[in-house]
């Protein structure tokens, strides 16, 4: 890790705000895991907190981290360092450090009352979700120099994706019921992160009636074990083209 990616690691690790999230999820984590005996009961209620919470906190914290270290960044790009390795230590610190975060106050829990399968696919999906909203949230900074602007598109997309998204999903299901659009809602499904990361949990979980209508045409147009591959690569795409995007903005912005 570069230098510059370890110091913002340390500097966020730091942060009360940081170490607050850390102890929140794992006090949450350890209630529902270590009261309940119903291991499935147990880990679908982490996961809904897992769903609104890590995109919540990652979006909003690093939105305004991004704002807070716009002199430390203006600093960096006065010396000899090129603008893309300054702009990707920083996703790579943030990111990092909200991993960090996620996996020390969920993971420990998870490790020590849910299954192997069941735990390790929960933490993947707090680990992408992590880096996806830091992504998020470093292209919502960079499209605008005002901070309450640019924190309100934070809060306007994980509003989007957690609660408007299977709204708008609910209504074309209703409109087009009487036509074979199976397809084309599977992919309007896997779009959304959040919900494809609830997705890619059930189909672990093979919980058939928790899925929904759109995790219950996703599994059907791709199956079990399809569907978690391939809601893995989307996910995985979902972590770089926000990444890129802003990298790009940031390349042509000028300070």
């Amino acid at each position: 890790m570069n230098k510059i990616a370890r110091f913002i690691l340390f500097d966020i690790l730091k942060n009360k705000i940081v170490i607050l999230y850390t102890i929140l999820l794992f006090i949450i984590s350890w209630s529902v895991l270590g009261l309940d005996n119903n291991y499935t009961k147990a880990t679908l209620s982490l996961l809904n907190v897992v769903l609104l919470v890590v995109p919540l906190v990652s979006i909003i914290f690093s939105t305004i981290y991004v704002y807070n270290s716009s002199q430390f960044i203006e600093l960096l790009l006065s010396q000899p360092v090129p603008r893309a390795k300054v702009w990707f230590n920083l996703f790579l610190g943030l990111s990092t450090a909200l991993i960090f975060a996620f996996l020390i106050g969920c993971g420990i829990p998870i490790l020590l009352y849910s299954s192997i399968e069941t735990g390790a696919s929960l933490l993947i999906t707090g680990i992408f979700l992590s880096i996806i909203f830091t992504s998020l949230a470093m292209l919502a900074a960079i499209t605008s120099r005002d901070r309450a602007k640019g924190i309100g598109v934070s809060i306007f997309i994980w509003m989007f994706f957690a609660i408007i998204y299977d709204g708008i999903l609910l209504v074309l299901m209703f409109q087009f019921a009487d036509y074979p659009i199976e397809g084309i809602m599977a992919t309007i499904a896997a779009i959304n992160p959040i919900g494809l990361s609830r997705i890619f949990v059930l189909l672990q979980l093979d919980v058939a009636a928790m899925l929904g209508q759109a995790g219950a045409i996703f599994r059907m147009v791709f199956g079990s074990g399809g569907g978690m591959v391939i809601s893995i690569i989307i996910l995985a795409i979902w972590t770089m083209v926000p990444f890129l995007w802003s990298l790009i903005m940031f390349n042509k912005k000028d300070l």
